[in-house]
Formats: C-alpha cells, structure tokens, sequence
C-alpha cells in the first residue's frame, strides 16, 4: 500500500497511539494507558512505522528508547490532540469521565516543601475515590523540564512554587505562605530577640551557613537567592539538598539555616529541635501553584485531577500541626 493510501487511513486514535507509545516507550504501558490491548496497540504502531518509514520506538538495552524522528513527532501529535479535544471533546467528556471505574494513571510532578503531608494525603484521597487509578509522582528538580514534560504528555500536572508562573501554561493558586527561618535551638538565632538593635540583622543572616534545595534549572537561582539576587544580596550555602524532607534534620543537629514557607516548618518544630525564627530580609509571600498545559485544559479527568489537588490543599490549610507529645518518635540513624 502507498505512503498516499496509509495517509487517507489515518485517524485520532492512531494520532492518540503514535503520542502514548513515544510517550511511554513501551507498548504494554501504552495499551494500559489506551484501555487497549497489547497486540492492537502493536498494529498501529506497525502502521506508524510504515507510515514514517522509521522504526519510532528501538530497543536500548533492557528498554525501549524513541528515535529522533519519533521526538519531532510528539508535539506535532500533541497539538493535533489539544485542538481535536478542544473542538469535541470538553462537553462528552465530563459525562464520561467517572473516577470510580476510571483506570488511569495520573502522573503529578511536584516539590515536597508545599507541605510534608500533601502528596500523602493527595494519593490517599486518589486512591479512595478512584480506586483503579495509578498515581506517578516525580520530583520536580532541575533534571526534569517540566514545561517540555506537560506539552508531551509526560505529566498531567506541575506543581511547585515560583516568584513568576510560566505564561505558556494554565494555573491555578493554590496557598500563599510566608517565608520564615528554621534553626536548631542552639543557633544564636534562636536566642535573639524578634526586633530592636539586638535583633537578627541581615548581615548575621547572610553570613550563616545555610541549607538549600537545588535550583529547578542549571545555572538558575532557586527563588530565595533569586529575590535576594533582586537586592544584591547573597547568603552562604554550605549545603544543597534535593531531598526538602531531609533538611529538618539537618537544621536540628546543626548551625545551619533553612529559608522556606510557614507552613512547612510548622510541621517540624513540634517534632525536632528547631525554632521558627523571622527571617531579616523582606520577602514576598511565597506562592504554590499547579500548572497544567493546553493538552489536558479541557480533560474532564485533569480536570478532576486538580480539584482534588486543591481540595487537599485547602484541608491541610485547616488541620494544626501536631504537638511534640503527639508527634510520631524520631529513629535514630543507628
């Protein structure tokens, strides 16, 4: 059959096929994602193929890697998708979407200094109320473009905080939260008072030796050193951690210094031996948001999806953190 007569054979589901599988580098995880089945998915990916003349998926030791030809074909293949949908899939879908017998997967990328307990409570509450589903979550850090990520499909959602959201991208508010010091109880922090010429000063802050997560891009300021960049300041930073759940505990048997929202150390300074203290520098409030792209804006799915990322946003707003007697007890590292 001719390259002209696959052409006029083409429809969206194969559109929808040549996205997933570039998508999932794997033909078994594609029939998943499609409720498909593994053989149907290979005959339209033979039908890809031949259409292409390039083999789109090849083997890289024990996976499946995209060809290059497959890669300038994603966003094309994305696109096509976002208009279809926009054009006649936003009004059936939301009658056909029902999280109880639904068995996707959603696929989240996302800090964990929001809150220690949101991504928790958020896949408990996916998993309750759509039983089926799978949940994905991959740190959001400067390995990950999560732009590139949500215009392939790769991710339904981002969500993180910055000082300026992408304006390619749809989002939502989630909470705004002030920026606070942590340090243990014996930093000399702790034991100063909260204003007056004895006070914390800037000076003092900047000199401190300080923990921090890497920046979400190589070569970029992570939003703190970035509004302190704005004012030509710049602090120490002896310690950069990806993992933000661990700094708590560094800060607690040291003299460093973690910058960061309220609301998460909250969470820890009944529990550790660390103090909340006023940070010297004036900083915005710190804002957390979703982002999502075109692709999924009119799913009634992503839709759901982040309803319930809000909904546990605004429920942990109202639940207090636990007192230190109420606290779960801190193993030791032996």
């Amino acid at each position: 059959m001719s390259k002209t007569a696959l052409f006029e054979k083409i429809d969206l589901s194969l559109i929808r096929v040549l996205h997933t599988v570039i998508t999932e580098c794997s033909v078994s995880r594609a029939a998943i994602r499609l409720q498909s089945s593994q053989p149907a998915v290979s005959s339209q990916l033979k039908r890809l193929r031949e259409l292409t003349g390039d083999p789109l998926l090849v083997r890289c030791g024990q996976s499946m890697a995209p060809t290059d030809v497959a890669l300038s074909l994603l966003e094309p293949a994305a696109a096509i998708l976002q208009h279809a949908q926009s054009m006649f899939g936003h009004t059936s879908s939301v009658r056909e979407f029902d999280p109880t017998t639904t068995n996707l997967t959603f696929r989240l990328a996302a800090t964990d200094y929001l809150d220690p307990f949101f991504l928790p409570e958020l896949t408990l509450r996916l998993r309750r109320l759509a039983p089926h589903v799978r949940v994905e979550v991959v740190q959001l850090s400067a390995d990950l473009d999560y732009r590139r990520s949500l215009a392939r499909g790769e991710v339904d959602l981002v969500i993180g905080n910055w000082l300026e959201p992408s304006d390619e991208l749809h989002l939502g508010r989630l909470l705004s939260d002030e920026v606070v010091c942590m340090v243990s109880e014996d930093h000399p922090a702790a034991r100063l008072p909260k204003e007056g010429k004895r006070a914390w000063s800037v000076d003092q802050y900047l000199a401190c030796e300080h923990v921090a997560p890497p920046a979400l891009h190589p070569g970029a300021l992570g939003i703190i050193d970035e509004h302190l960049a704005a004012q030509g300041l710049r602090r120490n930073i002896v310690v950069r951690n990806p993992h933000f759940a661990q700094l708590p505990y560094m800060v607690a048997g040291s003299l460093l210094v973690l910058t960061t929202g309220r609301r998460f150390c909250e969470r820890y300074a009944q529990q550790l031996n660390v103090k909340i203290v006023r940070c010297p520098v004036a900083f915005p409030p710190m804002n957390y948001y979703q982002l999502w792209h075109d692709l999924t804006h009119h799913s009634a799915a992503s839709r759901w999806l982040r309803e319930q990322v809000r909904d546990v946003v605004r429920g942990l707003q109202l639940v207090r953190p636990p007192t230190r007697a109420q606290a779960l007890p801190v193993r030791s590292a032996s």
